[in-house]
């Protein structure tokens, strides 16, 4: 009855359209009167959710994104990525895809990305003759990388629901998939490109390129500077974001020099309106876990998974689907709090890695984000690109295929993910 009540009440809550996190606190204070718990209780649960050293790493690296995103890093971003690959056949098809790999390095969001690079990309395509479907289309499915390509705010949500997990081996585990998966979309969108004989990007000329790869590169030496700490052992996670933040502070006024001063406030009030969501929902989300462990539905979960197949390959196609459907209709952050200590006790009992199953994890819930009927990635870019969700969820389709095809290769070779940990020992 008690597991009833906790899952029921909050699926009535979504179904209701109550926001999640308040759904998971509705729902975790109706089955804890239920079951006759102190509320203090769930309320110290919630607090110690947010008792985290790692956690201080998320707002540094909001900032560090909100600044260079305001500070002109989208333009330059997408300068470079032209430089290096936009005289091909379909060139600004590859310049979108490259820019989402390079800015998905410094904001770690898919939504940051799709609205900083598509405002830029969708236009321009469509300028030069693009449909406006397909220019849609590459950009939020190249957006899908932010969430993987370090550094990554979800890496660390899905690392504090794991029970601390190394930041650093999920950042890096994170690469290798994020920029096959990059390469796997540029390879799409270049054969699609060739058959509608979609024309060749503009060359650049040579003077020009000292000063664009310039520029470019002093936006990206942020995540050098936040990677490289990690993988060396001189920074923690939270202390490289702190750096990054104040290097993209540096870089973004007193280099780049497009924003005054005053712009700050602005970023600072957006920044404390992302981080406020993203840290009620870890608060609440640690009451909802912990009535989850309390009532053994994550032991319940993994015997009925296990049970219905004694193949380990079954069982990991079984996790894969449930969190592809999950994505389909809720926000990444909460899910990764949600799923994490329901699914992860699964993936370990059939040999997974928790660094494996956690980008595994953030690879699945990427391709919710731009599959309806409540991906907010894909709402973003038809708004960008002024066209229907169904429209654009019809020109997705040979995109989702790419994107599920990156899903089983990392899923079944998990060398993809842990290698690069290993290399560095993390």
């Amino acid at each position: 009855m008690e597991i009833a009540l906790l899952i029921g009440s909050f699926v009535l809550f979504l179904i209701i359209r109550v926001p999640i996190a308040l759904a998971l606190i509705f729902s975790s204070l109706i089955t804890g009167v239920y079951m006759d718990l102190s509320l203090s209780a769930l309320i110290q649960r919630m607090v110690a959710g947010l008792n985290s050293f790692t956690l201080l790493a998320i707002p540094f690296f909001i900032l560090a994104g909100e600044i260079m995103n305001a500070g002109g890093v989208t333009r330059r971003l997408i300068n470079l990525a032209n430089v290096i690959i936009g005289k091909i056949r379909g060139g600004l098809a590859m310049v979108n895809v490259l820019a989402s790999t390079l800015f998905g390095g410094i904001s770690g969001s898919a939504l940051a990305d799709t609205s900083a690079v598509g405002s830029v990309m969708i236009p321009m395509m469509k300028k030069n003759n693009y449909h406006a479907d397909y220019s849609v289309s590459v950009t939020i499915s190249s957006a899908a990388q932010g969430v993987l390509i370090p550094p990554s705010h979800n890496m660390i949500i899905y690392s504090t629901a794991a029970g601390g997990i190394s930041v650093g081996a999920l950042f890096m585990g994170g690469l290798l998939p994020g920029l096959l998966l990059g390469l796997a979309l540029m390879v799409l969108a270049y054969v699609i490109a060739v058959k509608r004989n979609y024309p060749k990007g503009d060359v650049v000329e040579a003077k020009d390129i000292p000063r664009i790869v310039w520029e470019g590169l002093l936006g990206l030496f942020t995540v050098v500077i936040i990677i490289g700490g990690i993988v060396s052992g001189f920074f923690t996670a939270t202390e490289s974001a702190a750096i990054g933040a104040l290097y993209a502070f540096i870089i973004t006024f007193f280099v780049y020099r497009e924003i005054p001063l005053k712009a700050m406030a602005g970023i600072l009030h957006s920044t404390f309106k992302t981080l406020s969501m993203v840290l009620f929902l870890i608060a609440a989300s640690s009451s909802f876990g912990w009535l989850l462990s309390l009532l053994q539905i994550p032991m319940l979960v993994s015997e009925a998974l296990i049970s219905i197949s004694p193949n380990d390959i079954v069982t990991i196609l079984l996790i894969i689907l449930i969190l592809l459907v999950l994505g389909m209709f809720m926000d990444m952050a909460p899910l990764i709090l949600i799923a994490t200590p329901i699914l992860l006790p699964v993936a370990v009992t059939v040999g997974m890695d928790p660094v494996h199953f956690g980008v595994l994890m953030m690879l699945c819930l990427a391709i919710g984000l731009v599959t309806p009927p409540v991906g907010s990635v894909l709402f973003v870019g038809s708004a960008i690109g002024e066209l229907t969700i169904e429209k654009v969820s019809k020109a997705m389709l040979p995109f989702y295929g790419a994107m599920l095809v990156v899903v089983l290769l990392v899923a079944f070779f998990p060398d993809l993910v842990l290698w690069l940990p290993g290399v560095f020992d993390q």
